[in-house]
């Protein structure tokens, strides 16, 4: 279901009905750190028939004493006829601890397992979407709930469907990644040095993939079920400063220079590479050490006076920390105090409850955050406007981000301005995203050098 459309409130409906016809006993919501929170404070108390009496329990690695008893309750027999209700954070099934206590969870009652932001298990190499896999099959019921199912490619859908079922992708398939590779994906082996593997350049037999999903799963669009005002685009240009150019220039002739040397053309280096550009458009760069450098830059100046212009709430994403900062402490010198709320990967759980409730009923006129962090399954629709100060080159971040405010609950029309430099990567990530095109995918060998030039 598209981002806004009311995915929790359907699977809360679902989880009511199999309870109040005596199917479940326990219903078991797993979902990312910056959204679990949510279910059990927000979501189900919201939207869980009063006449369904509830036992919560949310997850937690360091418990307080009250929290340890009510966990501890969970790996007991049950003794109310309460629906035991618990939620956790995906990153808890990388450790043991909390897959341990899962697995005990799930031996003690008839389960609904519900997985919401799906995309957290695509990795069917990551600890914890081996552990969901793996437990995941002693429960009854499960469910996946996500917004957009593939994020990078179409294998991403393996390990989401493989949790559902082993057999839902087809007998001969079953749990076997490599022969859904083998099917849907094209590899090119490569050499670099001693070494020789096999690389992703395309894929096939997609439509036959599309026709076996429809069978066990629903598609749910805005348009389809919303009467939800429009999005508008706009930008904003940024000059670049003098050192900014000089620095970015050089940059990308390092990156331009080894274009033909293997051991540079892999994913990551050429993520990295982007990086470090767009860190400089933003007007900081890294030190060997680790060690963030100003850079003189226009950046913040042209935000600034991009917000005077506006008089409504406004939410800001970067994906860098030390943007979020700068950002923060300049709207609080010039607005006062009580202007600004941050919400990224250091904020705490009652930290960002607090930013989103200052947000959305506060005085709070200016929310800033990460993207990856506070792009997923929170509502701030008291914004009208969006600033991206610097993107994510992730697709679904990006999707996921512009639809915290453009959801149910939203009554006006929302305008999203990125901020651009002119001639730079800046450009080439605004448009790709608005192709809905996967950045990663697109940036190795000379399309790298359409990118850059």
């Amino acid at each position: 279901m598209e981002m806004g459309t009311g995915k929790s409130k359907v699977c809360i409906d679902n989880a009511g009905i199999l309870y109040e016809r005596g199917l479940i006993d326990t219903f078991i919501v797993v979902a990312p750190k910056g959204v679990y929170r949510n279910w059990a404070t927000i979501e189900i108390p919201a939207h869980m028939p009063d006449r369904i009496e509830q036992d919560i329990c949310m997850w937690t690695s360091t418990p307080t004493k009250e929290q340890k008893i009510n966990l501890a309750l969970l790996l007991e027999p049950k003794e109310t006829d309460h629906l035991r209700v618990l939620v956790m954070n995906i990153e808890a099934l990388s450790t043991p601890k909390g897959t341990r206590f899962l697995d005990k969870v799930l031996d003690q009652g008839t389960c609904l397992l519900a997985i919401d932001e799906s995309t957290a298990i695509k990795s069917p190499k990551a600890r914890r979407t081996k552990a969901v896999i793996k437990i995941g099959k002693k429960a009854k019921y499960k469910r996946i709930l996500t917004g957009f199912p593939v994020t990078q490619s179409p294998m991403d859908l393996w390990a989401q469907c493989n949790f559902l079922h082993p057999t839902l992708l087809g007998e001969d398939v079953g749990d076997n990644y490599f022969q859904f590779q083998y099917r849907y994906a094209i590899l090119k082996k490569r050499s670099v040095g001693s070494h020789s593997f096999n690389m992703l350049v395309g894929y096939r037999n997609l439509d036959a993939l599309s026709d076996i999903i429809k069978k066990f799963s629903s598609r749910v669009m805005k348009a389809d079920c919303l009467d939800l005002p429009d999005k508008i685009y706009t930008q904003r240009q940024v000059q670049l400063t003098p050192d900014q150019a000089r620095i970015y220039n050089e940059i990308k002739e390092y990156a331009l220079a080894h274009l033909g040397d293997d051991d540079f053309l892999t994913a990551p280096n050429v993520m990295t590479q982007l990086i470090r550009l767009q860190q400089v458009l933003s007007g900081h760069t890294k030190t060997d050490e680790g060690k963030v450098v100003d850079i003189k830059d226009n950046r913040l100046k042209e935000l600034m006076e991009c917000l005077e212009d506006i008089s409504g709430k406004v939410i800001i994403w970067s994906r860098f920390r030390y943007d979020i900062e700068r950002i923060k402490n300049e709207l609080v010198k010039v607005y006062g105090p009580l202007s600004a709320v941050s919400y990224y990967g250091d904020t705490t759980d009652e930290e960002r409850s607090g930013a989103i409730e200052q947000f959305q009923n506060g005085e709070a006129q200016f929310f800033i955050g990460n993207p990856q962090t506070g792009g997923y399954g929170i509502t701030l629709t008291a914004a009208e406007t969006v600033v991206y100060f610097a993107n994510s080159f992730d697709l679904a971040v990006r999707m996921q981000s512009e639809d915290r405010c453009h959801r149910i609950g939203q009554t006006k029309h929302v305008t999203y301005i990125d901020l651009i430099a002119e001639k730079t990567i800046d450009d080439k990530i605004v448009k790709s995203l608005r192709s809905k095109m996967d950045i990663a995918s697109v940036v190795m060998g000379e399309e790298l050098k359409q990118w850059l030039t």
